[in-house]
């Protein structure tokens, strides 16, 4: 059985990186967060209806890996899958910047089923890029506790995930052989 394992949190906070490095350490694939690759193509101004379409591309990317690491289940021993972002993020991202959301996210949130939450905080250093948004100190301490919030009231087992990039890695790898590999879901 696939193990989904999901990186969310703040922008700047190392989910990315964290995925990419977690999927080499248990020889498998990572699902990238889509809303990079939408924005690189559209341009970083985005309106409320662009996030639907984000939404839209996040969900196919994420079945295409899950799917991919299926296939490849008979062949290797990976039972893994990485997804950094998932409809928590644009449940967030909706709201925070739109002051709502979008109903097909809720829905989406209610039927996939997760592993393992790793909740990046935001004690690294804020790495600029035209893509982010919120490099002040007071909108990453709001978006980092909705996170935070979210995940205290749903019943999938989370960890967060903070100090140096050498520490959320070892960090990580502990949750993840304790939660996915000594429990079942």
């Amino acid at each position: 059985m696939i193990k989904k394992v999901v990186a969310i949190g703040p922008e700047s906070t190392g989910k990315s990186m964290l995925c990419e490095q977690l999927a080499k350490h248990f020889n498998t694939i990572w699902c990238p967060e889509y809303a990079r690759e939408y924005l690189n193509q559209n341009g970083v101004k985005y309106g409320y209806d662009d996030l639907k379409k984000i939404a839209e591309g996040q969900l196919a990317i994420e079945d295409y890996c899950v799917e991919e690491v299926n296939s490849k289940l008979k062949t290797q021993n990976s039972k893994l899958v990485f997804i950094d972002t998932n409809m928590y993020v644009m449940k967030v991202w909706y709201e925070y910047v739109f002051g709502k959301c979008e109903y097909f996210v809720l829905d989406e949130i209610a039927v996939r089923k997760y592993d393992l939450y790793l909740l990046c905080n935001i004690d690294l250093p804020w790495i600029e890029e035209p893509m982010r948004e919120y490099p002040d100190e007071k909108p990453r301490i709001e978006l980092y506790n909705i996170y935070k919030d979210l995940l205290i009231n749903q019943t999938t087992q989370w960890v967060e995930i903070s100090g140096d990039y050498k520490e959320r890695f070892q960090k990580a790898v502990d949750a993840i052989e304790k939660f996915c590999f000594t429990h079942s879901s």
